[in-house]
């Protein structure tokens, strides 16, 4: 079976990742085209996951600084500068991290999610359903009813102030995953004078729900795996469902029709077992 090449997939990584010193970047314009090439990355680099991330483009392949003025640190500002610029989706999207996604691959996530166009009823679906816990719902109805909050009026007006800050913090993380709200700035709010502000999605992005429709479940799925490979070069199975969630029958089905497509390759790693897949550029055959 056809091999890995390990010089190729590290170099395809140091590109992707933007390792080389050379490359970091150093502005917000910047940090905008790194976010749209890829079309999806972390904001900071996640223990267990390879996925390229704002904090590594910037700062270099390095653990995030506990130190609040370590250079790499720019990183946040320009976040926060951004939030309600909509330059690009910002949220805690996969495995409840703070994911930037280009605004041209955020229909096909949204493709995914479990909303079908009224953000007045699929909440109340999805609760019904059990895919939505009480806290959740309660934060969703508070956005809904009284426009974009600050986390501290939220938790109040979602009647959460005396629920245990998990509960809370959960329930922000629950609707974020799902694409129902996303923080759309900051204030100063709260002992440390800083809160994000946060909305429902269809009213930051409004023309996301008409551009998902469009899309199907499995042109989405094949999408975000195109990218996810373009971005780590190599990948097993179980790397794919830990990263977006999805079951096995689920993520091999994607896989088989990106390799019937000649997009992807079935290969073998020199010193790891199982079977990989791979893009064919980082491969020895």
């Amino acid at each position: 079976m056809t091999k890995i090449n390990l010089k190729k997939l590290n170099t395809h990584r140091a590109r992707t990742f933007n390792l080389p010193p050379a490359k970091r970047l150093s502005s917000p314009a910047q940090a905008l085209t790194f976010v749209n090439k890829r079309g999806f990355t972390y904001f900071w680099p996640i223990k267990g996951i390879d996925l390229p991330s704002l904090w590594t483009a910037v700062a270099g392949d390095r653990p995030v600084a506990d130190k609040h003025d370590d250079p790499g640190h720019i990183t946040w500002g320009w976040k926060d500068g951004a939030l309600d610029k909509k330059i690009w989706y910002y949220a805690k999207i996969l495995r409840g991290k703070a994911t930037m996604i280009s605004l041209e691959t955020a229909p096909y996530f949204y493709a995914l999610s479990e909303n079908y166009g009224s953000p007045e009823e699929d909440y109340l679906i999805a609760y019904e359903e059990g895919r939505l816990n009480q806290a959740s719902k309660q934060v969703y109805e508070a956005l809904l009813e009284n426009g974009a909050l600050n986390t501290l009026d939220l938790r109040k007006m979602a009647k959460l102030s005396n629920a245990k800050d998990s509960e809370f913090n959960k329930a922000l993380e629950q609707l974020q995953r799902d694409f129902k709200i996303l923080p759309i700035g900051v204030a100063q709010a709260g002992a440390w004078k800083y809160s994000h502000i946060y909305e429902i999605v269809p009213r930051h992005f409004p023309d996301l729900p008409e551009q998902a429709r469009k899309i199907t479940e499995s042109q989405a799925r094949m999408k975000l795996l195109e990218l996810y490979f373009n971005l780590v070069g190599a990948a097993q199975t179980r790397d794919i469902t830990k990263l977006f969630g999805w079951s096995n029958e689920v993520a091999n089905r994607t896989l088989n029709k990106l390799i019937d497509q000649d997009l992807l390759l079935a290969v073998t790693h020199p010193s790891q077992a199982g079977e990989w897949i791979a893009l064919p550029t980082v491969v020895t055959t």
